[in-house]
């Protein structure tokens, strides 16, 4: 077998592991070193970097599938490896040499960061200074580098992004992690203060030119991460068909004459959640195909094309949002206790849904840009 599909093979081998440890994962609100070892020793943190620097240079549906197949068993664990394996993208821009430097062949480097610009930048001679805190920061507990966006304000004109790199101990993570879902990623704040970073670990993004020829540095970043974000999020749903259909023989609700596996009303539901998914999992596919044959063709996506990923990362968010609620309501009371699969699945999804790349409000972004028109965001 390839590398590829032995770390496939591995990340379905691993669901019954991270099923056990799932309340766990929750209860910690970040990975064990059990688990974080076993993603990380099957490869799944390498799935996107190239060959060249010890990765398994997949293709972006390859990537999709690892994910999906991870949060079937727990969110928490698939949207860690996510971050840990595709953050790195937003650095293709350094120099060369830099990145080099931070992505060694030695397999064992993690970034994570915040792109969000709550921070600030300013020159100082061939480094700069930065000071800033920066929220939603997943894996910054167990990242090898972390970067940050900030405003640079030069010469009076509009400020610009600016992301520096940092080493771990230039930073400090607050424990604000208290959340409805997703409690296993460890998404703290963090916190710099006036730390000097040379100017060749600074990139301004969507600006700086790749560092490297591979299909993946030419993808659209912000629509290959939401086509990533809906990767998960079907796996989530998934998950949660699988709950209810175990569920279903054993449970019988109150006053009923046979158990949920017998019902038409349930029967029904479950038919629809299942096609429902699997539509969402064939739009997936199919637009993770399309960009990346553009990208591997070195066609850039057209703005037109980029609303149309943005709109159908959207749309399979939401997909899997119903059919997790669908599920959610088919299992009755028992469902609402906390420490219910199903219940933690019910959270997860509603938390991922509050991501900005495929949150509710994308699709009027798409719809401006398909009708010929501009998003009115500044990240699209």
């Amino acid at each position: 077998m390839t590398p590829v599909i032995d770390v496939l093979d591995a990340a379905e081998q691993l669901r019954p592991m991270l099923q056990e440890h799932a309340t766990e994962i929750e209860a910690a609100r970040r990975l064990p070193p059990e688990v974080l070892a076993a993603v990380r020793g099957a490869g799944c943190f390498r799935i996107l970097l190239p060959a060249s620097y010890g990765g398994l240079g997949a293709d972006l549906p390859a990537a999709l599938s690892l994910y999906e197949t991870l949060a079937r068993a727990d969110a928490s664990t698939a949207w860690t490896v996510l971050i840990g394996s595709a953050a790195w993208l937003d650095l293709v821009g350094l120099p060369k040499p830099s990145f080099d430097a931070l992505f060694t062949h030695e397999q064992g480097t993690i970034a994570a960061g915040v792109f969000n610009p709550t921070g600030s930048i300013t020159r100082d001679g061939d480094a700069y200074r930065v000071t800033g805190r920066w929220s939603f920061a997943s894996g910054c507990e167990h990242a090898t580098w972390l970067y940050v966006n900030c405003l640079e304000h030069t010469n009076g004109d509009e400020p610009q992004f600016r992301i520096a790199v940092l080493t771990p101990d230039q930073m400090t993570i607050e424990d604000t992690w208290h959340v409805a879902g997703l409690r296993g990623t460890g998404s703290h704040h963090i916190h710099v203060d006036d730390a000097v970073v040379p100017a060749e670990r600074t990139v301004v993004p969507f600006h700086d030119p790749p560092c490297i020829n591979a299909p993946v540095t030419r993808l659209p970043i912000p629509a290959a991460l939401a086509l990533c974000i809906a990767g998960v999020a079907l796996g989530i749903g998934q998950g949660a068909l699988d709950d209810v259909v175990t569920l279903a023989p054993t449970k019988t609700p109150l006053l009923a004459h046979g158990p949920l596996a017998t019902n038409p009303r349930f029967l029904d539901t479950i038919a629809r959640i299942d096609t429902e998914l699997r539509a969402a999992r064939l739009l997936l596919q199919t637009a993770a195909a399309t960009t990346w044959a553009a990208a591997t063709d070195r066609r850039t996506a057209t703005l037109d094309e980029r609303g149309r990923l943005r709109a159908a990362s959207a749309w399979i968010v939401e997909r899997a949002e119903a059919a997790v609620d669908a599920a959610h309501r088919a299992a009755g009371g028992g469902a609402i206790y906390a420490d219910h699969p199903l219940q933690r699945r019910l959270r997860d999804i509603q938390t991922l849904r509050q991501h900005f790349l495929v949150r509710p409000d994308t699709f009027g972004a798409a719809g401006a840009v398909i009708a010929g028109g501009e998003p009115d965001v500044p990240v699209f």
